[in-house]
């Protein structure tokens, strides 16, 4: 079937993109988040290099991603290992968003009322929030 590819920006900072890092970012995410995420708008993938506590260059993973109606979810990770960083980040991402949609499910109804409160139809109790 028709598989939409997802939308994934990826930026390096202080060392250079490679081949084998894209792939490794691509297919993690695709992985974590292609299952079924409606309203995924983009995917922000950072990599940096930051000092380690002992001195070492540890690497830095942020991915952000972008949801629509929801304030993005962003998530970094710090290891020494890059891969592990991606791999840990791209983790935590999928589901914090896909728990961020879950919620956000529940909370419609309430939204609902929200709405109709502005347009002056108030149901007493149903704004406490």
């Amino acid at each position: 079937g028709q598989r939409s590819t997802m939308k994934i920006d990826i930026q390096c900072r202080g060392f250079s993109l490679t081949g084998a890092i894209a792939t490794h970012v691509q297919k993690r995410l695709g992985f974590a988040l292609g299952r079924g995420i409606r309203r995924l708008r983009r995917v922000q993938v950072t990599l940096s290099d930051v000092n380690g506590p002992r001195g070492g260059v540890d690497k830095r993973c942020k991915v952000e991603v972008r949801l629509d109606g929801l304030r993005p979810v962003v998530i970094e990770d710090i290891q020494s290992d890059l891969y592990v960083a991606i791999d840990r980040a791209a983790a935590r991402a999928a589901r914090t968003a896909i728990r961020r949609l879950e919620l956000d499910k529940h909370k419609r109804p309430a939204q609902d009322q929200r709405r109709l409160a502005i347009l002056g139809i108030t149901d007493e109790g149903a704004l406490a929030s």
